[in-house]
């Protein structure tokens, strides 16, 4: 269960998030529990998160380690402050400042390199669900950056599917919706690497996930946990999320 923060919150208000939201989530076995936290929110929330089962990642990192590169943040950098985990692909990212399959690909070799565990975003924007091309889109997401990698650096990522018509919109895909991408994707995985890394391989559901939505979604055989947006920032909804069952 992970939630991506956007770009929300200060320092301060990331440390008053988790004294709320470790407590509530303390008990939670069933699943791992992951913040995605704006870039220089992360030290708070690494040190707000230790002694807790609360893993914390990036939303986005650069695929080389040092350089001339101003305003990007590097995989040893975000390895150095505690983060695990970083969010790749992420729709915004694709929408909004260029992210394609080859910098998907690289970026993700980049945080493996580095013990990192990346989440990689797939999805269809709407017009491409109303032209009935969600399985062509997924396919060439997943053939562009994931199918490149090799079994031992996929068998360490997640993947997350998000359809962008549903991302902040309140529409959610039906659970039948979004298991029938996920399935795909899991068929995809099968071809390319095998059935056993197609079932051992976590499958995230990500697009207006809420307290109230998410059991129907996670009763679905292929959808193995969530990305959480807007309902990750309030500590109750989050929790609420996380302790579904």
């Amino acid at each position: 269960m992970a939630g991506n923060w956007k770009m929300y919150k200060t320092a301060a208000q990331t440390t008053e998030f988790f004294s709320q939201f470790a407590p509530a989530v303390a008990s939670a076995t069933h699943a791992e529990v992951v913040i995605c936290a704006p870039f220089v929110n992360l030290p708070a929330a690494v040190e707000a998160a230790k002694s807790t089962n609360i893993g914390i990642g990036a939303q986005d990192v650069f695929w080389l380690k040092e350089g001339a590169y101003t305003g990007e943040v590097s995989a040893p950098m975000l390895a150095a402050i505690g983060c695990k985990w970083v969010i790749i692909g992420h729709s915004e990212r694709r929408q909004y400042f260029g992210e394609t399959e080859e910098t998907v690909l690289k970026k993700t070799v980049a945080a493996l390199e580095e013990g990192l565990t990346p989440i990689v975003c797939v999805g269809e924007r709407l017009e491409e669900r109303e032209a009935n091309a969600t399985e062509e889109v997924l396919a060439r997401q997943f053939q562009g950056g994931i199918q490149v990698l090799d079994a031992q650096q996929f068998a360490r990522i997640v993947i997350a599917y998000e359809p962008v018509w549903a991302i902040g919109t309140g529409k959610t895909a039906t659970p039948e919706m979004a298991e029938a991408a996920h399935a795909f994707l899991r068929s995809q995985i099968a071809g390319h690497f095998g059935q056993a890394a197609a079932d051992a391989c976590r499958i995230l559901y990500g697009g207006s996930v809420k307290p109230d939505n998410v059991r129907g979604l996670m009763e679905q055989p292929d959808i193995d946990g969530a990305l959480v947006g807007g309902a990750s920032l309030a500590p109750a909804s989050f929790a609420g999320i996380v302790n579904y069952l």
